[in-house]
């Protein structure tokens, strides 16, 4: 069921990046075929070797800061993270009715505020590639508060440089373990992504509501 938001009742909108407003086809895709098969040609490896030892280090980093970071995996697999991210940045897309979703929101006087653990120079080259950038009052990057936001705390950094009354906030994110921090912090408005990977079956989103598309919640315009 589209989930029913009263928008009058929410001042700022914070929005995760990737599997939410992007595609996740392009980072799935990225770290679990493109990088194995780099490291393998990088490292003499066979290829089942190589995939195998990639997921053994990114699961040991699982919802930590070092998991979001190119710089710590350029040098842990010692490859050029960026330049790869690069040679595919072809397959980075928009999830449909992201546009006109967050042009509508400026147009109600809602607060817009990009919120991702997706490294700075990650968040660059996905915003050169989307022209997103535009659409945004400001853009907060985890790595810049130290903090993941898995962590409730990381919500409480935030809240120091972007003030957002708890009660008419909304958070929209692809990470069940990311809204249930936020929901600790006690952020008021939360919604979970269906398809994140337009490639991949819906997720299993346990106990919250959540979007197909943001053509479900696009708030109407005002007439006249």
């Amino acid at each position: 069921m589209t989930p029913k938001l009263d928008w009058k009742a929410i001042d700022t909108v914070l929005l995760d990046m990737d599997g939410t407003l992007l595609d996740l086809h392009f980072d799935n895709h990225f770290w679990q075929v493109y990088v194995p098969e780099k490291f393998a040609e990088r490292h003499g490896l066979p290829h089942a070797e190589a995939h195998a030892e990639c997921f053994r280090r990114y699961n040991a980093k699982a919802g930590t800061l070092d998991w979001y970071c190119m710089d710590y995996w350029t040098q842990q697999l010692e490859l050029d993270i960026a330049q790869l991210k690069l040679e595919l940045a072809h397959l980075i897309a928009v999830h449909p009715d992201v546009s006109d979703f967050l042009v509508a929101l400026k147009t109600i006087g809602k607060r817009v505020v990009l919120v991702t653990n997706a490294h700075r120079k990650s968040l660059n080259l996905k915003m050169d590639r989307t022209g997103l950038a535009v659409h945004f009052d400001a853009m907060h990057v985890s790595h810049e508060y130290g903090i993941a936001k898995e962590d409730p705390a990381f919500w409480a950094a935030l809240q120091c440089s972007e003030p957002f009354d708890c009660n008419r906030t909304l958070l929209v994110d692809d990470s069940l373990p990311v809204l249930r921090s936020a929901r600790q912090f006690g952020i008021a408005h939360l919604l979970a992504v269906l398809q994140p990977d337009t490639r991949q079956p819906d997720k299993d989103v346990a106990e919250f509501a959540a979007i197909r598309r943001f053509g479900d919640i696009t708030p109407v315009q005002p007439a006249g």
